[in-house]
């Protein structure tokens, strides 16, 4: 679904995005689009945000306690998320490489629009520290 409005708020937010090597959070993306608009403020990021997810262009990747993060959704590389209790770190995961899950019993008519899956856990770095 195409956005509404291609402001520059919305450009400069994307841009940040598509660079992003992390699934960053909304005030590491405030500091870093304010280096190409240092008058954005952070409700804007935000509005922002909100407003990209909605057209599909990026994805919220939200854990208890933890302030929601958010991934640009590249063309052609459909992927899932493995989040780590321990320090937060979340780690993509080829979606070709998982079994597709079995088919849910879904109403009569519904379309699914978009399939999310999570794994929650710890990572090795976590785990190690534990021993």
């Amino acid at each position: 679904m195409p956005m509404v409005r291609n402001t520059k708020q919305r450009q400069a937010v994307l841009e940040v995005l598509r660079g992003a090597r992390t699934h960053p959070d909304a005030a590491w993306i405030h500091g870093e689009v304010r280096r190409a608009l240092p008058n954005i403020s952070l409700g804007t990021v935000y509005r922002t945000l909100d407003a990209l997810a909605r057209d599909g262009v990026i994805m919220t990747i939200e854990s208890a306690g933890q302030a929601t993060r958010y991934d640009y959704k590249h063309d052609g590389h459909a992927h899932h998320h493995a989040v780590c209790r321990g320090c937060g770190a979340i780690f993509d995961i080829d979606a070709a490489l998982i079994a597709p899950p079995p088919a849910p019993s879904l109403p009569v008519g519904f379309q699914v629009m978009d399939v999310r899956l999570e794994y929650h856990g710890i990572c090795p770095a976590c785990a190690s520290q534990k021993h």
